[in-house]
């Protein structure tokens, strides 16, 4: 997550603003015979002022699945939306509304800014406790970790997220997980592959580990993020003694569409090549910050990605990478 994004983040939190029209009264469970949200489930976003309405996106380009952003403490070891809104708040409508559509819901916990439950939490009991609130609130069947800035940096909490993620897999049959973490374009950095490497350790059983391929400065979009993801790929292997077919079904892309923090350009056809390729190696998730961002822009900064497009072209792209 973008240090920007997370600073609008964190101002929507303190206001605690949401913007979601009434949708029909629907069941939150998850379908019964649901295929996994993992793979193929752009982000939403519900801080931001104008968040668009999940029913509308999934019409009008056949994406089935989101990722929902963001869980974070509430000043304890207790997950709330934003830190702010409790799980059974307002949050449910948009979980029911894509429910509702045919899709499911994929909790993004984290994030650049604001509390983490992976810090505040004293012990890794207590972390999966709190992960294990936020799944038995909506019945979700994977959750991802968006592990960034101190969570991320410090080893203690990195450990507590990873024996929170074996505990809640081993409590929680076919529950499928997620850990999102920014990299270089070479792949991992140290920190990143101390963590890879401690899960195989401790045997965490992550399902994808999803990097965010960009702000790296530079100019070629989809070669920085091919490499990010061949990198990732070799020390993933390293880390399970994987073969590369199964290292690719375990790695993750998570771009960010349109301009970057640093100035970078993603267009559509980048990230078009971009999703060529993960189809090709058969990676095991294909994602983007964000749908909020993904239409022309109006003039707000959360509500567009900064470049010349036609509402939802790069949901479309990734509703193109559902199996």
């Amino acid at each position: 997550m973008s240090k920007v994004r997370m600073s609008l983040l964190a101002c929507a939190a303190v206001a605690g603003t949401l913007a979601i029209g009434a949708v029909p009264a629907l069941s939150a469970e998850a379908p019964a015979a649901a295929e996994s949200p993992v793979a193929a489930s752009p982000y939403l976003y519900n801080g931001w002022g104008n968040p668009p309405r999940p029913g509308e996106v999934m019409s009008a380009t056949g994406i089935k699945d989101f990722t929902l952003a963001f869980i974070l403490s509430d000043g304890t070891c207790n997950p709330a939306w934003d830190g702010t809104r409790p799980l059974d708040g307002s949050d449910r409508a948009t979980v029911d509304e894509i429910r509702g559509g045919g899709g499911d819901v994929i909790p993004s916990i984290g994030g650049w800014s604001g509390n983490k439950l992976g810090e505040v939490c004293q012990d890794a009991q207590s972390l999966a406790g709190a992960y294990q609130k936020v799944i038995d609130a909506y019945g979700f069947t994977a959750i991802d970790i968006d592990i960034e800035a101190s969570e991320f940096e410090n080893p203690a909490s990195q450990d507590r997220v990873l024996e929170a993620l074996k505990i809640v897999k081993q409590n929680n049959p076919g529950l499928r997980t997620v850990v999102t973490f920014g990299t270089l374009p070479s792949g991992p950095n140290d920190t990143g592959k101390r963590m890879i490497n401690r899960a195989a350790e401790i045997g965490a059983d992550v399902d994808v580990w999803t990097q965010m391929p960009f702000n790296f400065g530079g100019s070629d979009m989809v070669a920085d993020t091919i490499s990010a993801t061949e990198g990732l790929k070799e020390v993933l292997k390293s880390a399970f003694g994987y073969g590369d077919a199964e290292a690719y079904a375990h790695a993750g892309i998570s771009s960010m569409n349109g301009r970057t923090d640093t100035g970078e350009i993603v267009d559509q056809a980048a990230f078009q090549k971009m999703a060529d390729y993960a189809k090709e190696k058969g990676l095991g998730r294909f994602t983007f910050w964000s749908v909020n961002r993904d239409r022309p822009c109006d003039g707000a900064p959360d509500a567009c990605g900064g470049i010349d497009q036609q509402p939802w072209d790069f949901t479309r792209i990734v509703a193109g990478f559902q199996s």
